[in-house]
């Protein structure tokens, strides 16, 4: 674990912290850093809020970060998101010729990134992605499990 991937996940971090308090949305957060080391683009997760399934913060993030380079390629480009993707974002990385996906917690149910799936690095693919997993997993973890109980917890009984 380098110290620039960790302080880029502490910032994953922050924004998955603005995705609970701001929009109540699962706290999951992801931003995009091109070749040089520059922030490019940031989001949390707004599925909810935007009515909008697609709306994950690693595809608002592509999204942003393809608009800023005004390309729909991210050649070179690392992606820290703060839960393993799921199928539909991380075939949008492959699309994106994404360079690096760093996350953190892992998924058990719905990863594409080597706990249900490994589609970031299928040999099918014409482009593979290099992949680390568990970068601050207990934090990240943490602040997803803390989410779902406190929701459970508010839910009314019928």
């Amino acid at each position: 674990m380098s110290a620039t991937d960790q302080n880029w996940m502490l910032r994953a971090l922050e924004l998955a912290d603005r995705a609970e308090r701001e929009d109540d949305e699962v706290p999951v957060g992801a931003l995009i850093i091109n070749e040089a080391g520059e922030l490019v683009a940031e989001s949390w997760n707004k599925n909810i809020t935007r009515h909008d399934p697609s709306a994950h913060a690693e595809i608002l993030a592509m999204r942003m970060a393809g608009e800023r380079i005004q390309n729909h390629r991210l050649l070179g480009c690392t992606l820290y998101i703060t839960l393993e993707p799921c199928a539909m974002c991380a075939m949008a990385m492959i699309h994106a010729r994404i360079k690096r996906v760093v996350f953190g917690a892992y998924d058990p149910k719905t990863g594409a990134a080597g706990s249900v799936f490994n589609l970031l690095q299928d040999p099918r693919h014409n482009h593979r992605i290099e992949v680390q997993g568990g970068m601050l997993a207990e934090i990240a973890s943490k602040k997803l499990s803390d989410y779902f109980r406190a929701k459970r917890q508010r839910m009314p009984l019928l």
